[in-house]
């Protein structure tokens, strides 16, 4: 099947995973500032900002989605007020253009990782060796991975494939998701045979029951240095909940999701 048909079937497939895409906290009071969130952090975020709530009783709305388009929101004058990139550029970019308050933080770096869904006929190989014989016997129908053009996890299962000699044959076979987050729906969905992820969407309970998981090496691709950053005008619960995230409740939560914390 043709790249540009693919791309149909993953728009077409953008509805069906609406669902799973609704942030946790849709539901929040209007009042409460707006995380813009990578989308490897949809759980964990959850948990934190779940968890700062309790602690504090002030509340966040999360909004997870792809960093590129998070950026360019931003850009347009999107009321975010905390921005968690997964590619710290994005806020060194914003920064220099005056959006942000100052540089930001670094606060995890992330992995990508093969996956498979249960019944694939991959398995999950770190090195896609697997991979690699499965389109040599012409045993490839689809396979997931986010948006390079726009997604940092995206650019980065790109830049894995490239390594392995991978990225030109894989081409006719690939399903784009719009962030990392619904290509890990593509991979897990039974359409395709699987896909390259965030470690940490792998480790999620409702994730990692549908499926297998390899780390890819982390010296095949850039790292995902993964930095936050207040936008100007945020208010003094983005302040806090900013604070939060460096703090040890967050941080046990973002180890538990497979992150390298700073420091760490």
């Amino acid at each position: 099947m043709p790249l540009s048909a693919l791309r149909l079937w993953s728009a077409a497939t953008c509805l069906a995973m609406a669902l799973y895409m609704v942030p946790a906290a849709a539901n929040a009071q209007t009042d409460a500032p707006v995380v813009a969130a990578a989308s490897d952090l949809q759980f964990a975020v959850e948990e934190i900002a779940a968890a700062f709530e309790t602690e504090t009783g002030m509340e966040v709305r999360v909004s997870t989605g792809s960093t590129g388009n998070f950026a360019r929101q931003i850009r347009a004058g999107a009321p975010f007020q905390i921005f968690m990139a997964a590619d710290e550029q994005f806020i060194f970019d914003l920064h220099r253009d005056g959006f942000t308050r100052n540089q930001g933080d670094l606060y995890a770096v992330g992995r990508v990782v093969m996956v498979v869904p249960n019944g694939s006929t991959l398995e999950a190989d770190g090195k896609l060796d697997t991979l690699a014989a499965a389109l040599s016997k012409d045993k490839i129908t689809r396979f997931a991975i986010a948006n390079p053009d726009h997604a940092p996890y995206g650019m980065r299962a790109r830049e894995a494939l490239r390594h392995k000699g991978l990225w030109d044959a894989l081409q006719p076979y690939i399903v784009l998701g719009e962030n990392v987050s619904q290509a890990a729906q593509f991979a897990l969905s039974g359409n395709a045979q699987g896909g390259i992820i965030a470690y940490s969407l792998a480790l999620a309970p409702s994730v990692r029951t549908r499926g297998t998981y390899a780390l890819i090496p982390e010296d095949w691709h850039q790292p995902l240095r993964q930095r936050m950053a207040l936008l100007n005008g945020a208010g003094p619960t983005a302040e806090a909940f900013y604070a939060y995230i460096n703090g040890p409740s967050a941080r046990e939560v973002m180890k538990r999701y497979g992150f390298v914390l700073p420091g760490e």
